[in-house]
């Protein structure tokens, strides 16, 4: 009443008083979204990326690839960012990382899925109420089963295979109807031929040859009784594909040592070599309970919890929290091989060991929180704090 009796001037400075005020208090309770936290897992067949806000939302979901590398782009645009990773390690299925990009003073956050090419896929979104006002946006992924037929026919020949096909013809045949023993690569395999190993079974021998700027982590794995005890080989005629190794040691039976040599399909770009020391090797009454439920197919689930949402509160997250305690003590009793690992991987940089021992000794986290530390650059080491505990390192060789 004060401002409709006051004199004309005051009256217009008390209503844009009163306008600025209202305008506050409605930017204070539409404010934008906050993304407080992110994961990612594996529930059967499905790869599920699970986002936490602060309230409900819905992101933009698109897909597009970045120099022939398929990618699924996940964008809460005018979004505020909490205590998120830059990177996730990816479930080695489907997704081969998650990338995660924030812009200051809420100008977004987006959250890229890098997927293994040639992997077709179907996804489907969800928003689920959670606890405290929380929201959970799901975006769950699968592969397509009925599209890879249609992919793997692209190109293949309808008539009978030639009895004598010149080396491109026999190139695009093994691509498209791969037989369970491929032929050895021929001379014409793009000139790649793979080098014969004169190494002992269980020794160093192959890996040393393939991983020349890991020799010095190698040689002490070695040293300190490690041995090779599985290799696995998915080369094929004219494609330079992964292998993969396995090292145990018989002093730290829970504990195992896991290497990829990924190398380069294309000239002039890396070989990439993954050596990772991990707890994954666990062998208590959780971790298998645990790892039987990541098996468990989508029908499973619906069959004994109404909702996925509800398979993830009520079944995997009590597990996924003992884990974390149980991996963290196994960390600590085995904290020499952990240090020695860090010390021959980081020989340069001794604060890393110490960095890497005080985030192991963190107190766990009753919440459900994709954590995982980028620890060092040069070589890229990541510290991995959610289900298994593992460091992992990355090396990259551009002489081959």
């Amino acid at each position: 009443m004060r401002i409709l009796t006051a004199k004309p001037g005051r009256r217009l400075v008390c209503l844009l008083m009163l306008l600025l005020g209202l305008a506050h208090y409605a930017w204070g309770a539409t404010g934008a979204v906050e993304v407080r936290r992110l994961g990612l897992s594996k529930v059967g067949q499905n790869t599920l990326l699970t986002v936490v806000l602060d309230r409900p939302a819905t992101p933009r979901v698109s897909s597009r690839a970045v120099n022939g590398k398929p990618q699924l782009v996940v964008d809460f645009p005018r979004a505020k960012a909490g205590v998120l990773p830059t990177h996730l390690a990816g479930d080695e299925s489907l997704v081969r990382r998650v990338i995660i990009e924030t812009a200051p003073a809420s100008g977004g956050v987006r959250i890229t899925l890098a997927l293994f090419p040639e992997k077709p896929f179907v996804y489907w979104q969800k928003s689920r109420q959670g606890s405290q006002g929380q929201t959970f946006f799901i975006l769950g992924m699968k592969p397509d089963l009925k599209a890879r037929p249609r992919q793997t026919r692209l190109g293949a020949p309808k008539a009978p295979r030639p009895a004598a096909p010149p080396p491109r013809a026999k190139e695009e045949t093994q691509e498209t109807e791969p037989t369970p023993e491929a032929p050895e690569p021929s001379d014409n395999d793009y000139g790649y031929r793979e080098p014969q190993a004169n190494a002992a079974p269980g020794s160093f021998g192959e890996l040393r040859r393939l991983m020349p700027k890991a020799a010095k982590l190698l040689q002490g794995l070695e040293s300190t009784g490690w041995t090779l005890s599985e290799s696995h080989r998915y080369d094929r005629p004219g494609r330079r594909l992964s292998r993969d190794f396995i090292i145990t040691n018989p002093r730290y039976r829970e504990l195992s040592v896991k290497i990829a040599y990924l190398p380069a399909n294309v000239p002039n770009t890396p070989n990439i070599d993954i050596i990772m020391l991990t707890t994954d090797n666990l062998q208590s009454q959780s971790a298998t309970q645990y790892r039987n439920l990541r098996h468990w197919s989508f029908a499973k689930i619906k069959k004994h919890y109404e909702d996925i949402g509800d398979f993830f509160d009520d079944a995997l997250k009590p597990l996924r929290v003992k884990l974390r305690q149980e991996t963290k003590a196994l960390a600590l009793r085995d904290a020499q091989v952990f240090q020695n690992f860090l010390k021959l991987t980081c020989p340069h940089d001794p604060a890393v060991v110490d960095q890497v021992m005080k985030l192991v000794r963190k107190k766990v986290s009753l919440r459900f929180e994709g954590v995982q530390y980028t620890v060092s650059e040069k070589p890229l080491v990541f510290l991995n704090l959610v289900d298994f505990l593992y460091v992992k390192v990355y090396y990259v060789d551009l002489h081959h």
